[in-house]
């Protein structure tokens, strides 16, 4: 358990990324590994993590209504409320909105597919992140295995940034979990696609617990308000 709230917010100016679907994954992943309360915050207006999330059964983790006008709040509730980690998805566009959401970031990752679009479109989130002063970590996701243009995509991109040292391939399971809201972890614990996103959480993990500080670096909720978090849930949207 971390020893503040921490919140990762998935970022990309290019639609398609994979953005919502690692979003969930990660927020599974955390709160299975035991880093949670986890909650989940949806800025994109199509809001598919929301969907997603509204036809899951398991309540955890926990779901958080918000728009970026109260985005300050309602972390401020999440935190007093016992949640350790907040998960953020953001729409596909460059805003001074989404500008502002990175700056709670203790970390951005921007999920990135390994094709010249993709590559190309990168800038803006890479500007946005060094303006906030954040580190971004890029993923490189959807990629066809033992494919050249995925090694080329993780040189290209660390030129600009980390590379996280795990690569999402693509794979039917992960749009097929997704349906009835669960993820590939929940249905095969030791499919492959399972196994990438526990490496890539472990990463992400160990980026956090280098990370100084935090959205709030004073502990100030205790075991009771941990407990209480985890039964709570914070609303369904339609």
């Amino acid at each position: 358990m971390f020893p503040s709230m921490r919140v990762i917010v998935f970022a990309s100016q290019k639609g398609g990324s994979g953005k919502t679907t690692l979003s969930g994954h990660i927020a599974v992943e955390a709160e299975r590994q035991g880093a949670g309360p986890v909650a989940l915050i949806d800025t994109d207006p199509q809001g598919s993590l929301a969907k997603w999330w509204n036809v899951r059964k398991d309540p955890a983790p926990a779901f958080i209504q918000s728009v970026f006008s109260n985005l300050f709040y309602d972390l401020d509730s999440a935190r007093d409320e016992g949640f350790r980690m907040v998960v953020i998805d953001t729409p596909p566009a460059v805003t001074r909105a989404i500008s502002e959401v990175v700056s709670f970031a203790d970390i951005v990752v921007a999920p990135t597919r390994p094709s010249p679009h993709d590559l190309r479109a990168v800038g803006p989130t890479v500007d946005i992140a060094e303006s906030r002063g954040k580190p971004l970590i890029f993923v490189v996701n959807g990629a066809t295995p033992r494919a050249r243009i995925t090694s080329e995509a993780a040189i290209a991109l660390s030129q600009h940034g980390t590379v996280a040292p795990t690569t999402i391939h693509h794979r039917v399971d992960f749009a097929a979990s997704m349906i009835d809201g669960r993820t590939v972890m929940e249905i095969d614990p030791f499919c492959q696609s399972s196994l990438e996103i526990s490496a890539l959480w472990k990463y992400l993990y160990e980026r956090l617990q280098r990370a100084d500080g935090g959205y709030d670096a004073q502990d100030q909720a205790g075991a009771a308000a941990a407990a209480n978090a985890q039964n709570r849930v914070f609303g369904r949207r339609a």
